[in-house]
């Protein structure tokens, strides 16, 4: 950590800020009003163009989840719930078959 800046991660050459999510929020509302130039915003909230210009981009393309979420949400979770129960389905079998193979290899002496 960094005296000046908490958020920092320290390395070999220089320290790396840490921005959360909340910030990066911020700065793309701000960004999407247009009130001020990208250079303007990144010289207020201290970071690189390039980044805010990302962020942004990243931020519109996931817009949409924002309404479609508890309904992909549920259809993914109920999907992963059937993937459980065969994974677990699948694995009560192998038990099976090795317990199966122990007590018969245990019958001709081999374990």
């Amino acid at each position: 950590m960094n005296k000046k800046n908490p958020a920092a991660v320290t390395t070999a050459k220089r320290s790396r800020r840490v921005l959360d999510d909340v910030f990066k929020t911020k700065v793309v509302l701000e960004a999407l009003k247009e009130a001020m130039t990208l250079n303007e915003l990144a010289s207020k909230f201290e970071v690189h163009p390039n980044q805010i210009s990302q962020w942004k981009a990243q931020f519109l393309k996931n817009a949409s989840s924002v309404f479609s979420g508890p309904k992909d949400e549920k259809r993914e979770l109920e999907r992963l719930r059937e993937e459980r129960d065969v994974l677990h389905k699948r694995i009560g079998e192998k038990d099976m078959e090795n317990e199966f193979l122990k007590k018969n290899l245990r019958k001709l002496n081999l374990l």
